[in-house]
């Protein structure tokens, strides 16, 4: 059961990733740092994963048919009216909504345009939207649809299997036209993770985070990755694992069960990132006998990495940010 939650999870952003307590709200921008209007000049062109489309006027109606790229569009004010929701999980909220936006999206009144990924062209269709916002990658791609979405609304797919959430958030905001709101929602949380970088103090490092998919070994985020940079902008020593113990795709190392003790080796502490439930998951990957001899393991040097580090954006990152904050403050 806790491999096939995991790979539901999983199909939605890990692989393509480039993927604070409960009951608090979400954090926001400063309302001085997003812009309600949009700049530029329209009509403009957008060239895009799935190729080119003319958009003629500032998008007022967005359609999101991708859960994560939700977040990004609400960090920078664009006027979602509706998203598609994800697949149930420990990770969203009653009505399918990732729990790291989800206050947000319910503030703003955004409607659910469809439920568990189960793309609905007409539902779509009804929503009136003018801009319709996909991605390509993963269990939330509407690649297949593009002309028929196209011809409700104009249609920009995203790839997101690449990028950080900063690139996302710039790349949304020159799509919708809320650039500097998108600008100044990473300077805000660079600026902010400056300040948290001098509260946190992980004694044991290097570290290494990494999705753990029990008999079928783990999925370790890369440096590069969205996950790795949190870490090292935290001023934290990040350690891939090395090159011939895994295959790479995306900037995620996937090892194999009789990889696992030498891929790990020169990891001091592991954070391991949800895609379920944080608890059950340490308690797997510490109990793996695979496992036993890796350093981080006999030193009870694993932790969460918090449960909205598995899909980061603007929120998310911040909440990541704060749990690790939390769990490793110089004051503890």
């Amino acid at each position: 059961m806790l491999v096939s939650r995991i790979h539901a999870a999983l199909a939605l952003t890990v692989i393509p990733l480039m993927i604070a307590a409960a009951g608090c709200a979400s954090p926001q921008p400063d309302s001085d740092e997003t812009s309600a209007g949009g700049t530029g000049e329209w009509p403009r062109t957008v060239e895009h994963a799935a190729g080119s489309t003319e958009i003629d006027t500032e998008p007022l109606t967005i359609v999101s048919t991708s859960p994560s790229l939700t977040g990004s569009l609400l960090a920078i004010d664009a006027p979602v009216t509706a998203t598609a929701t994800a697949l149930p999980s420990t990770l969203v909220d009653d009505v399918g909504f990732f729990s790291q936006w989800a206050d947000v999206a319910h503030d703003r009144g955004v409607e659910v345009a469809y439920e568990n990924l189960e793309l609905d062209l007409d539902a779509v269709d009804e929503l009136q939207p003018d801009l319709i916002i996909g991605s390509v990658n993963a269990a939330d791609s509407v690649a297949e649809a593009y002309d028929q979405l196209s011809d409700i609304a104009p249609t920009v797919l995203i790839d997101y299997g690449t990028k950080d959430w900063q690139e996302v958030t710039t790349e949304l905001g020159s799509v919708v036209g809320h650039e500097d709101a998108a600008k100044s929602v990473i300077d805000d949380y660079e600026n902010w993770v400056d300040a948290q970088a001098e509260k946190i103090e992980i004694p044991q490092q290097p570290v290494t985070a990494l999705v753990y998919l029990g008999s079928e070994g783990v999925w370790a985020f890369s440096k590069d990755t969205a996950q790795g940079q949190l870490f090292t902008s935290l001023g934290i020593d990040y350690a891939d694992v090395p090159e011939d113990t895994a295959t790479f795709k995306d900037g995620v190392a996937m090892v194999s069960p009789e990889n696992l003790p030498k891929a790990f080796s020169e990891s001091k502490s592991i954070f391991v990132t949800p895609a379920s439930s944080a608890d059950d998951e340490i308690e797997s990957f510490t109990s793996d006998p695979l496992l036993s001899n890796i350093p981080a393991v006999k030193n009870k040097q694993v932790f969460s990495a918090g449960d909205e580090s598995f899909r980061l954006d603007y929120y998310s990152a911040k909440r990541t940010v704060e749990h690790l904050v939390d769990s490793f403050g110089a004051t503890k």
